[in-house]
């Protein structure tokens, strides 16, 4: 079987892995495990198929015609494809290993089977999205990935309004991407011909122009771009935690993997595409770090936190597409290779810490951080998974995170002369690095160090199998590519090469960015771990240890409440970057000598969505009612209705002429 052939029986298992479920009966576990065990052969044929079609052993492509009158099916594979096809093919799968768990099917019989025919077909349509080289196929894919991307995390809709506002702002926000995208292939057909994508070897600067900026915006809403983000805190703190992990881990990527092989097909193009996204990629990363610190919820931080890493990848294509324009390969292969591998390298740590917040709130019951505290006793292998989880997200070595980064900074300081979009990008990496630190050391202190601020975590204890077996699996991979990042050097070197037009040869990313002393520092790092780790032990048995009390600050009775929160503590922050934010504070009311209990309360909005979107939204719905009169119900009005135009629009042509 070639490799091609492989990855469509990938995709319909696939996508087909729900059917099943609807055949049993909804109080059985039987059609969820029936779907994971579809899910898992999918994914693994899909691995092989990839593999193979890397070693190019067999055939790639495939086009034939079919029952639509325009396009063909046509699907193909290439190293840049590669790139994305792997996360899709790997985390849906741990994901539904995880939900045998999380979102079990007895105890979910109203809307289980629904969850796992949304999930399949989410993950199949992403993979499909990834080797289509048809427009109309490509258009096609990407509407079923949105539809079952809105189905799947609106599972809870009927229990929550929330849910269902979540829903609709995403399903909004995907559909006006879309419109983008379809002026987008439009034009693309007008001038090409077709809608093949295949490299378009003449074109004028001024389509591909309007392509780049319609892509932009029209992929960057499936991205979260800021500000084309609204859809995504929403969306992934009310879906399931799995559900919430595939649309994180994986399908953001699909809105990268959309301007990364759209501006492949185009020809070279100015260098303000890459300042373009140079910016939008710091303005994104920066904010979305800065609107994470601001939260309670768990997983609206941990989904501001991805906007914050499609800005850092942003911010590598931007820096490819600057030294594409320039001719110069090095930028290129810094860029590019740095934005690929941190593709992979957030789908495995976000996921992996959205399984983990899964576990707490299956744990807790809740999602608010600053109801919870001291987790560490109780879930020992979570607060272990979740550190390393945030040390890679925070891009510290010896784990993943660090060296897509490290790729990032030695193109950007290599490029410091380009221009001052450059420097700007290079110290908006470094904010947003030292502002994930504080992000990520607020959510461990305030969930699992301290004491329990309430009940909730009375109960709670490490989850079963299922759910921590992924959770493992995803933290080996964070430090099998933080601690052998030239892994993935050859794949990196090959994509590079299908997406950049240069002449000469591609320079070996060795030469420009030494990995293998990353690996290196990260054996020496775990080294020196190891062996501080048993000199503890050994001095701990020779020594007898007393216990004592922990220094109260001069509180004779200190309690949870005197902790701190993960308000308070990234108070300061929050306020340094009010001018983004628009923080609103609420605060007590103190009267008389005896004053009532009360409490101080601070709230971050979405500045674009809260204070732009819903009042705009809110003004139209308020008027355009009063445009009711227009509609008569009678045939000759809508007749003259038809008249009147058609004679605006002949004297709009005439004075045109």
């Amino acid at each position: 079987m070639s490799s091609v052939w492989m990855v469509l029986t990938a995709i319909c298992l696939l996508g087909l892995s729900g059917a099943p479920g609807c055949l049993l009966s909804c109080r059985s576990s039987a059609g969820q495990r029936v779907a994971t065990l579809l899910m898992a052969i999918g994914g693994v044929l899909g691995v092989v198929g990839v593999g193979t079609s890397l070693g190019g052993g067999s055939e790639t492509s495939l086009s034939v015609p079919w029952f639509l009158p325009w396009g063909r099916f046509a699907v193909g594979i290439d190293a840049l494809a590669a790139v994305f096809l792997v996360p899709v093919f790997i985390v849906p799968v741990l994901g539904s290993i995880y939900g045998l768990g999380y979102w079990s099917q007895p105890e979910h019989p109203d809307n289980g089977r629904r969850l796992g025919v949304s999930y399949g077909l989410l993950a199949g349509s992403m993979a499909l999205v990834v080797i289509a080289r048809d427009g109309a196929l490509f258009l096609i894919a990407w509407e079923v990935m949105a539809l079952a991307a809105y189905f799947a995390a609106t599972a809870e809709e009927h229990e929550n309004a929330d849910v269902r506002r979540a829903g609709w702002v995403y399903l909004i926000a995907t559909h006006i991407g879309t419109l983008c995208l379809l002026a987008m292939f439009a034009l693309w057909r007008s001038e090409t011909g077709s809608f093949a994508l295949a490299p378009a070897l003449v074109m004028s600067s001024e389509v591909a122009g309007t392509i780049f900026v319609l892509g932009l915006i029209g992929f960057g809403c499936k991205a979260g771009l800021m500000p084309l983000h609204v859809w995504l805190p929403g969306a992934h703190a009310n879906a399931p935690s799995h559900v919430s992990a595939v649309m994180s881990g994986v399908m953001l990527k699909m809105g990268i993997y959309g301007i990364v092989r759209i501006t492949a097909l185009l020809p070279v193009g100015p260098t303000w595409w890459g300042g373009v996204l140079l910016a939008v990629g710091a303005v994104t990363g920066v904010a979305g770090i800065a609107y994470a610190i601001g939260q309670h919820d768990i997983k609206r931080l941990l989904a501001y936190s991805s906007i914050e890493n499609v800005g850092i990848i942003a911010m590598g294509l931007g820096l490819a597409l600057l030294g594409r324009a320039q001719g110069r390969g090095d930028l290129v292969l810094l860029g590019l290779a740095g934005a690929l591998l941190h593709v992979w390298n957030h789908s495995l740590f976000k996921s992996l810490l959205f399984f983990n917040a899964g576990a707490i709130i299956h744990a807790t019951h809740t999602r608010e951080m600053d109801r919870m505290g001291g987790l560490a006793k109780r879930m020992p292998w979570c607060a272990a998974l979740f550190a390393v989880g945030a040390v890679a997200i925070c891009a510290l070595p010896p784990l993943n995170g660090f060296a897509s980064e490290w790729l990032m900074y030695v193109g950007l300081f290599r490029s410091l002369s380009s221009g001052g979009e450059v420097a700007m990008a290079a110290v908006a990496l470094a904010t947003i690095g030292a502002l994930a630190v504080a992000c990520f050391v607020q959510v461990l202190g305030t969930v699992y160090l301290g004491e329990p601020r309430s009940d909730a975590g009375d109960h709670a204890y490490d989850p079963q199998a299922s759910m921590i077996g992924p959770m493992v699996v995803l933290a080996c991979g964070c430090a099998a590519v933080g601690v052998f990042p030239m892994m993935a050097a050859p794949l990196l070197e090959r994509a590079t090469q299908d997406w950049m037009d240069l002449s000469g040869p591609v320079p070996a990313i060795e030469a420009l960015a030494p990995l293998r002393w990353i690996t290196v520092m990260g054996l020496s790092f775990v080294g020196l771990i190891g062996a501080a780790v048993l000199a503890w032990k050994m001095l701990s048995r020779s020594r007898t240890i007393g216990t004592t009390g922990t220094w109260d600050c001069g509180y004779a009775q200190p309690t949870a409440r005197m902790q701190y929160t993960g308000s308070s503590f990234g108070d300061t922050l929050v306020g340094l970057f009010a001018f983004i934010l628009w923080p609103k504070k609420y605060w007590p009311e103190v009267r008389g000598v005896l004053a009532r209990r009360s409490r101080f309360r601070s709230v971050v909005p979405d500045a674009i969505l809260d204070r732009l979107v819903v009042p705009a939204f809110d003004l139209v719905g308020k008027y355009l009612p009063r445009l009711r009169m227009l509609q008569q119900g009678q045939t000759q009005v809508y007749v003259l209705y038809v008249l009147a135009i058609v004679i605006v629009l002949y004297m709009w042509g005439a004075i045109g002429a």
